[in-house]
């Protein structure tokens, strides 16, 4: 097997090294990641410039861009070719309900599966990497057993919680939950007085019952849920169509 790796906290980051190093003995990996973080850069494509590409001394490819442009120019610029599976992760913090819209992680996975590729995304529910080691098994296991099993092309968003791997309880299929509206911006100012804002703390869960990814990672679970890129309000068609007649 030949997987492309990306994710959005940059190559640097302890989950995508991880990842890589429980992947490497069952697949012929190739890593491309951006330069830094490009945490909720969701699926956007650098347009109004050229990027750059170097090689890290562990083979890592970095990209001056976003998760989306990485996996992007890795299909497309020789980097990476006859991928069967696209890997994205294992981010620092849960993409969940909503939160899979902003998602860099969620973008990379998505780029693959835009070109037909199955695509994965991988996701720590808490900040900090703790249990990385857990986590990235948990990856290697669902790529060993799933990843030529399901329907293709499919495109998986995976949360993991932060727990020993002995301690977790088996992958579940859900749907996305939903959130309250997020916090207000904060506001600060910097020495000369001009106004700086940060983009407030996300919602807490109004959607979380059981079948979604909140109630499953809150019990245990690996979250397993799968996406589709078709953003058509089906349910809104007939009405739509019978208000333009």
């Amino acid at each position: 097997m030949k997987i492309l790796i990306s994710n959005d906290d940059g190559y640097l980051a302890p989950g995508i090294v991880a990842l890589a190093d429980a992947l490497a003995p069952i697949a012929d990996i190739t890593v491309v990641a951006p330069d830094s973080n490009c945490s909720g850069s969701s699926s956007s494509l650098t347009l109004d410039r050229p990027f750059w590409i170097e090689q890290a001394d562990n083979g890592f490819y970095y990209v001056n861009g976003t998760p989306s442009d990485c996996v992007h120019v890795a299909l497309t610029g020789g980097i990476a070719s006859d991928i069967d599976l696209v890997v994205s992760g294992i981010n620092q913090g849960q993409n969940m309900g909503d939160d899979t819209l902003y998602s860099g992680t969620v973008a990379a996975a998505t780029e693959g599966y835009l070109f037909g590729i199955p695509s994965i995304a991988f996701s720590q529910i808490d900040r900090g990497w703790q249990e990385l080691a857990s986590a990235a098994k948990v990856a290697r296991d669902i790529v060993e057993r799933y990843a030529d099993a399901l329907a293709k092309p499919y495109l998986l968003n995976i949360n993991i919680p932060n727990l020993p791997y002995a301690a977790l309880k088996p992958p579940v299929a859900t749907r996305l939950g939903k959130r309250h509206v997020s916090q207000p911006v904060r506001r600060q100012q910097d020495p000369y007085g001009k106004d700086l804002y940060w983009i407030g703390a996300f919602g807490e869960a109004k959607d979380g019952g059981e079948g979604t990814d909140f109630h499953a990672v809150k019990q245990g679970h690996i979250s397993v849920t799968p996406l589709q890129v078709d953003l058509t309000h089906v349910l809104q068609l007939d009405s739509l169509k019978k208000a333009l007649s």
